[in-house]
């Protein structure tokens, strides 16, 4: 958990993340004069290691007739020369019209890019006609093709249907619009931050620079629908030469699409870190709690970004029988990183998977059949932020069932449903499917825990839930974590590793 400045007021998306001059650089939606939302500028964050950072003044805040009423979110692209360059979404009149204009530093020797100028030549990009004016927003980091000319992609919709809009520039400064979106999904609603960005199938696990376009390549359309609250994917081919993006056919698009993350995670971008040869991805964890809470406590929303570790302890060859619990001690339960690997011996006490179940609804299915209710194979996982007498827990656990064909349906679930006795919350249970190879009968999970934060990664991060809890006794040193086993499959901690983290340097 990260929350920037100086913990106060209301944060939202991450903007512009990106590698210059040996620093890294985080841009996001901030606003200055409350904890709710509202009267949005850039606020900006500096560090070296992405963990400990140093807060500038805001880079970019509404001040000129092209974004009077607002400075919403945007992207950086590194230009020739190593000079970065901001596109962001100006709101111009009390009509809700959104451009796109630019912004760039005052003196590039600057490591910390202290300062930034707004040219007045903006806007770049205007809506024209067709174009909902209203829904017109979040450019995205641009690309460069083998003709020497940048493209950018905007979201927006036409009625229902989510739109990106794509751009062309020979200078970066006169835009062209294409004649037809890059993509573009029916009943979805507004598409939301779009990214878009290659990936590489060598299988050597580097990311790719965004003007990559050649080679054993795919590429990675991601958006947030504003409707669902959600981060969609989608992997498949970008033919340059008609400026289309096509998922693949096992791709599927929309609602039912693959998530980023199947918790409150949303407004995500990713950039190219070329120090590491490496694509980092980093998003808003809105609140899951009211208004009211948000105004008292005095900040709302935080970036979803590692901390440092320290204290570690580890547990191997553990078994679970059903109703077993293990209690992880010697490490701050409150402030954790968890490692574990999880194996069983058989696959025959799984559970047939109800064919009336929504194969896409994973949210259903375990809100149906929570970590407590008596299962095969699973529920099985940790109890994180739990009080003593667990009157408060979150569970982050398995559960295997046994589908048509004899094949294997594979739910992971982090359910905030028992992890505060606090009132007015919001307090979901999160889930999706995972896909994994159940031959050697093995699961891995990793999970971050910081305090109102439970972070877990599926199967090496197959499957990602990010979910927000306010616990009023498992807090601080009253936090328990706990592996458990509620199935009548015996379970097997092959290998638990756990770390208590520090907390991030902010100044």
């Amino acid at each position: 958990m990260l929350v920037l400045g100086h913990g106060i007021n209301h944060y939202t998306d991450p903007n512009g993340p990106m590698y210059y001059k040996g620093m890294y650089h985080l841009f996001y939606q901030y606003d200055p004069q409350g904890a709710v939302w509202g009267n949005i500028v850039w606020a900006h964050a500096v560090s070296k290691d992405l963990i400990n950072w140093k807060i500038i003044d805001p880079a970019i805040y509404p001040s000129k007739p092209f974004d009077k009423y607002g400075c919403w979110s945007g992207s950086a692209t590194i230009l020739p020369g190593n000079k970065p360059i901001i596109l962001y979404t100006g709101i111009v009149d009390e009509n809700n019209t959104q451009v796109q204009n630019y912004a760039i530093p005052a003196d590039y020797n600057d490591p910390y890019l202290t300062k930034w100028v707004k040219p007045d030549n903006n806007p770049l990009i205007t809506p024209d006609i067709g174009v909902n004016k209203t829904a017109f927003r979040d450019p995205t980091t641009a690309w460069v093709g083998p003709d020497g000319y940048w493209r950018t992609i905007v979201g927006s919709r036409r009625r229902n249907r989510g739109m990106t809009y794509l751009y062309k520039s020979k200078d970066f400064m006169k835009w062209t619009k294409a004649k037809h979106p890059l993509h573009s999904v029916a009943n979805t609603g507004n598409f939301e931050c779009p990214d878009f960005f290659p990936v590489s199938l060598r299988g050597d696990k580097k990311g790719l620079d965004t003007s990559v376009l050649k080679g054993k390549i795919k590429h990675v359309f991601k958006v947030s629908l504003d409707v669902t609250r959600y981060e969609y994917y989608t992997i498949g081919t970008y033919v340059l030469d008609k400026d289309r993006y096509f998922p693949d056919n096992a791709s599927i698009d929309g609602w039912n699409g693959l998530r980023l993350d199947y918790g409150n995670y949303y407004a995500s971008k990713s950039f190219f870190d070329p120090s590491k040869n490496r694509r980092i991805n980093t998003g808003w964890a809105n609140e899951s709690d009211a208004a009211i809470h948000d105004v008292e406590k005095g900040w709302a929303g935080i970036h979803a970004i590692p901390h440092i570790e320290r204290k570690k302890v580890h547990l191997n060859n553990k078994k679970l029988k059903k109703g077993d619990q293990i209690e992880v001690k010697g490490i701050t339960a409150a402030q954790a990183d968890v490692e574990v690997t999880f194996s069983f011996a058989s696959l025959d006490k799984a559970e047939p998977f109800d064919p009336s179940w929504d194969k896409y609804d994973a949210q259903k299915v375990c809100s149906q059949k929570g970590s407590s209710v008596e299962g095969g194979l699973g529920p099985f996982g940790l109890l994180t932020l739990a009080s003593s007498k667990l009157e408060e827990y979150t569970p982050v656990f398995f559960r295997v069932f046994k589908a048509q064909h004899n094949k294997h349906v594979v739910l992971m679930c982090s359910d905030a449903s028992r992890s505060s006795i606090k009132t007015l919350l919001y307090k979901p249970s999160f889930a999706g499917f995972v896909d994994v190879d159940l031959a050697d009968k093995k699961f891995s999970l990793k999970t971050l825990i910081d305090n109102s934060v439970v972070e877990s990664f599926g199967e090496g991060g197959k499957t990602c839930i990010l979910s927000r809890v306010y616990p009023i006794i498992a807090t601080y040193k009253n936090a328990h974590l706990y592996a458990f086993n509620n199935g009548t499959e015996i379970i097997t901690i092959e290998k638990l590793d756990a770390w208590s983290m520090k907390s991030a340097k902010i100044h």
